[in-house]
């Protein structure tokens, strides 16, 4: 039997309630509608059901992705052969006095939101930050000078084994653009994230002015996976990409944004090749032009479903 068989086979064995889909176009679960079919998703509905996924998955000696809103990440086309399991009904949110507490399923923009009406402060970044919550801890994410480091003060994860771990805040490992977590082979499925007491209107109004910036300088009316590059350590990877003469730059279907250089948009039918052959294409150009290598943010899945770089 296939790793992935063996997998859905330990998963029936294991629990009845996980929900189960066979051959799911990734296309339709990533923000860059790009992406090749996987032969089983599970998706679990709570952090016992989760930790039963990875369990079965170490059992099985099967490969098994965990996917949120999947607007960091960026499949290889075709047949893929590794599964994936999908945080969709994980989103429950809950406030408890100065903290919003919420299953990594949980986008961004709905914690923020709960924290706004408490009348907490201190997330307002992350309400334009299209991403889940797992996914935002996994990859410290980020905007306008904030990250998920500064207000994560514990998470509940599932250790390579699927037993259950707790992380206090300095166990994440925080760093621009990365945690620990990608590192050890955890899985985020609970954080809480610490606040303070505010004013709701003047949260408001915070989170109002940052969603206006965001739409008159970003491409949000076309699927891309944000920021495709993470600033170097020295300027700004628009400001490199545009200086090298990039923008509006395209291949196939993939363009660097006219709108924002950060961002490469797909214009339509964009396959992987056209995404990854631009992002080659940039990297050379800009370090021909200014010696800075950039590095992708946008996570590059193969068809084992191996991460992978430049």
């Amino acid at each position: 039997m296939r790793p992935t068989e063996l997998f859905e086979k330990a998963l029936c064995g294991a629990s009845a309630g996980i929900c189960i889909r066979h051959d799911v176009p990734m296309s339709e679960y990533t923000s860059f509608r790009v992406g090749g079919t996987v032969p089983l998703m599970a998706i679990p509905s709570n952090e016992e059901e989760a930790a039963l996924c990875v369990k079965a998955a170490a059992d099985s000696r099967c490969t098994a992705l965990w996917v949120g809103n999947g607007t960091n990440l960026l499949f290889e086309d075709g047949r893929l052969d590794f599964a994936v399991i999908h945080t969709g009904q994980m989103r429950g949110i809950e406030v408890k006095g100065n903290t919003v507490e919420a299953m990594c399923g949980a986008s961004m923009a709905a914690a923020a939101a709960a924290a706004r009406d408490a009348s907490l402060q201190g997330l307002e970044f992350a309400h334009g930050i299209p991403g889940s919550l797992g996914g935002g801890v996994f990859m410290n994410a980020g905007a306008y000078g904030s990250s998920l480091s500064d207000r994560v003060s514990r998470s509940l994860c599932a250790d390579p084994s699927g037993e259950l771990v707790c992380l206090d805040a300095g166990s994440h490992g925080f760093s621009y653009r990365h945690s620990s977590i990608m590192d050890n082979g955890y899985t985020v499925l609970r954080t809480t994230l610490e606040l303070e007491p505010g004013d709701r209107g003047v949260i408001a109004e915070k989170m109002t002015e940052l969603r206006q910036r965001r739409q008159s300088s970003q491409p949000l009316d076309m699927p891309s996976a944000g920021s495709t590059f993470k600033r170097p350590p020295e300027g700004y990877a628009a400001a490199l990409i545009e200086q090298a003469g990039l923008k509006g730059c395209r291949l196939g279907g993939a363009q660097v944004s006219e709108k924002h250089a950060g961002f490469i948009v797909n214009r339509g039918g964009a396959t992987f090749a056209d995404i990854t052959g631009l992002m080659r294409l940039v990297r050379q150009r800009v370090y021909e032009n200014s010696g800075v290598m950039l590095e992708n943010e946008v996570q590059i899945i193969n068809r084992e479903g191996r991460a992978w770089n430049f």
